[in-house]
């Protein structure tokens, strides 16, 4: 079950298949969550414009932009909640570069409900762990000049790296796998430049006295 039981998260629910819509929807309301379901793309924008949900479940194929298109101006907007892609087996590769472009991870079809609610458990509590932790620290807002910028997920994985968490913690709270926190401390030293680990926390030392 969900980890907060104060208020129902709210999940978006895309697709153009009206059976697989009602499919999740009723699996997913009878698991607490509030769920409203979309037949494309745009209309689940127009309806983000009006309300953020804590979950996107995104299919991959649709009639007009593909969920890859809608993913990508999600990304450009800075929307940060979970998302996952629902793609078929012949969809794999589409589905891995929808994670490139921001997705969490990809729902398989055929899909079991009890993965599913497991993982969008998962998901949204750790999206919430890292709005709170976001709330308290300022890195996210840190400046290195002349290096190329760092991404969102990488100022968060920076964020946990920082504060000490091992690979293992910081998947915990971010919601990914500590092989791709591993991945994103790479790239994030290859950016700004670091040597290694205790240089990469003197370059953040140095950008936290710059901005204080």
């Amino acid at each position: 079950m969900k980890e907060s039981d104060t208020a129902s998260e709210i999940v978006y629910v895309v697709d153009d298949d009206a059976s697989v819509r009602d499919a999740l929807s009723v699996m997913l309301t009878l698991e607490g969550f509030q769920v409203f379901g979309f037949a494309d793309g745009d209309s689940l924008l127009a309806a983000v414009r009006q309300h953020q949900p804590d979950c996107v479940i995104l299919d991959v194929h649709m009639p007009g932009r593909s969920g890859l298109d809608i993913l990508k101006e999600l990304h450009q907007r800075q929307n940060a909640v979970p998302l996952f892609i629902i793609s078929g087996q012949g969809d794999i590769p589409m589905a891995v570069d929808a994670i490139k472009n921001g997705a969490l991870d990809f729902i398989e079809k055929p899909f079991r409900g009890s993965e599913i609610v497991a993982r969008l458990d998962e998901a949204i509590g750790a999206y919430a762990r890292r709005q709170k932790q976001a709330s308290g620290s300022n890195v996210a807002t840190l400046h290195f000049p002349g290096r190329e910028p760092l991404t969102r997920r990488e100022r968060e994985v920076l964020e946990q790296f920082t504060s000490g968490a091992s690979n293992k913690e910081a998947g915990r709270t971010l919601g990914i796998s500590p092989r791709t926190i591993e991945d994103h401390r790479a790239n994030i030293m290859k950016k700004l430049g670091a040597k290694n680990a205790a240089d990469l926390v003197r370059i953040v030392m140095t950008a936290q006295q710059r901005a204080s």
